[in-house]
């Protein structure tokens, strides 16, 4: 069997705001939950739970995306600090200020 190999370039990553989207996800997940609780006999007896379940668990996995993304930007945020201040150190700047 012939290995696989990509045609084309993979494409840069997308980036935007990471930290809305995945607590506007997160929230979205919760307001689901909450919204099906009242109906919980009704997917019980329908064997339809599993939905109920699964947006309680999108919302847990959500905290844990929030957690991650937002470590994620402070990260990027501190290296692009750091690049920066090598960058006007190398150019004879001194230490940048901010």
């Amino acid at each position: 069997m012939a290995k696989w190999t990509p045609k084309h370039e993979a494409p840069e990553p997308l980036e935007g705001p990471v930290v809305a989207t995945i607590t506007g996800g997160t929230i979205l997940w919760f307001v689901l939950f909450l919204v099906q609780l009242p109906f919980y006999g009704w997917f019980d007896d329908h064997g339809h739970l599993w939905w109920v379940w699964t947006c309680l668990a999108g919302g847990a996995l959500g905290l844990i995306g929030i957690w991650y993304v937002r470590g994620r930007d402070a990260a990027l945020k501190r290296a692009a600090a750091a690049a920066e201040a090598a960058d006007a150190e190398a150019a004879g700047q001194g230490p940048a200020t901010g």
